[in-house]
């Protein structure tokens, strides 16, 4: 072996240890970290020392609904004071095409590139793809080597080493951070559940002559349908049925705002045209535009046999009279919160004996089938006339029965309320 001969073999003998070193001090640094942040900070600060380049990333991405790659997380690293720069998704989208090392020297004149931005500051940068079986979970790429000196197919080597060593590791303690976060937010949906139920009524309301039920069948853990029943100080008890726009944990906060509103405007004011008209005030003033709620008010005044109602764009109650005949109790406005200094009109109806009122949310109604049929006003009202004989609980059973029955199969889209009171 010739003295050029063994110089290359020593130089080679050298980088490989240089090498070694690199990989096992990354080893020894990311094995004991579970943060994926904090793991992708340390490996892009190895890798920038490996190659001596200016700045780092790691980006993370996935395949979602056929697109060619969502970033999930970048995590950036500088040893100068340039601008931050971003992989750019031409160049992301010919790593998902190739899976391979990328070198670009002079990015301005790159012809594989031509839609790169012509003010790009970055002199040069090598991209290296994670992959995890087979997919690309991220890409690591560094830009600038200092100096003069341009970066190198052994550069974008050991780039590639550091990334097929990183990769399961990052995407392990990624998932893991998911699923703490998964926990977390499960933990406190427990909590927001526990504490919407206790803002509905606990117990039914005892009504001399009358007969109530009223429950509610969230589509997730936490909704936003909502029922009260608020005492007056006369003879008057008032029924509400409410349904706010949205689902799941936003709209749960509105129905948490909608009831504290209704009750507050209902001590001040006893005539529902007048609680809603105070409640659309105060729900437009502590809501943005596109927040609303329906309502339905009924005052009942069980002296007199009276049911006074204001009905805030919610679906039509049904009052089912014992000779079968249904009165459909129709909007007398629009829905709360949406335009400030609304009025609303106010309605009376006598209820009969074994009359039924049935008041209930747009989920009832609304409940597909397999067909996207759905259950509609006309089952409703064919239930409440096959059951009106029963108690008010049993006519609730039922016509939730007959709801789950005809939407067997399919997810419940929306949540279900109804009340029913009916006179004895």
């Amino acid at each position: 072996m010739n003295p050029e001969q063994l110089q290359e073999e020593n130089d080679r003998l050298r980088r490989a240890i240089e090498e070694l070193s690199i990989l096992n001090d990354l080893a020894r640094s990311i094995s004991v970290q579970n943060d994926s942040q904090e793991m992708m900070q340390t490996i892009v600060r190895r890798s920038i020392r490996a190659v001596s380049a200016e700045q780092g990333v790691i980006t993370l991405v996935k395949n979602e609904g056929g697109e060619t790659g969502k970033t999930l997380i970048r995590s950036m690293v500088s040893t100068m004071g340039h601008d931050q720069y971003h992989f750019n998704q031409e160049l992301l989208g010919w790593m998902y095409l190739n899976k391979k090392p990328l070198i670009i020297i002079d990015p301005k004149n790159d012809t594989r590139f031509r839609n790169l931005s012509s003010d790009v500051s970055f002199r040069s940068l090598i991209a290296v793809p994670l992959m995890v079986k087979s997919q690309l979970t991220g890409v690591l790429t560094v830009y600038d080597r200092k100096g003069s000196d341009p970066f190198t197919e052994d550069h974008a080597r050991l780039l590639s080493i550091i990334a097929g060593q990183s990769a399961q590791i990052v995407e392990n303690a990624r998932l893991e951070e998911e699923e703490r976060e998964l926990r977390k937010m499960q933990e406190e949906l427990l909590v927001a559940t526990k504490i919407q139920n206790e803002l509905l009524p606990k117990t039914m309301l005892h009504i001399p002559g009358y007969d109530l039920f009223a429950t509610t069948i969230s589509a997730k853990s936490v909704g936003g349908d909502y029922y009260d029943f608020l005492q007056s100080e006369g003879p008057g008890v008032a029924l509400c049925v409410g349904d706010v726009s949205g689902k799941g944990m936003p709209a749960s906060m509105l129905m948490a705002n909608l009831q504290a509103t209704l009750r507050a405007s209902f001590e001040a004011q006893h005539f529902p045209a007048k609680v809603m008209e105070q409640s659309n005030r105060l729900l437009h003033k502590s809501t943005s535009d596109e927040k609303f709620a329906t309502v339905f008010l009924a005052l009942l005044d069980s002296a007199l046999n009276e049911l006074r109602y204001a009905n805030a764009g919610h679906d039509p109650a049904m009052l089912l009279s014992a000779d079968g005949t249904v009165k459909h109790l129709a909007a007398t406005g629009i829905p709360v919160g949406m335009f400030d200094g609304m009025e609303y009109g106010e309605s009376v109806v006598e209820m009969k004996h074994f009359d039924v009122l049935l008041i209930f949310t747009d989920g009832i109604a609304e409940s597909p089938d397999a067909k996207e049929n759905q259950f509609g006003r006309d089952r409703i009202q064919d239930c409440l006339l096959r059951t009106k004989d029963s108690s008010a609980a049993e006519i609730g059973h039922a016509l939730l029965e007959e709801v789950a029955q005809f939407s067997k199969g399919m997810p419940q889209s929306d949540d279900r309320t109804i009340l029913i009171l009916k006179r004895t």
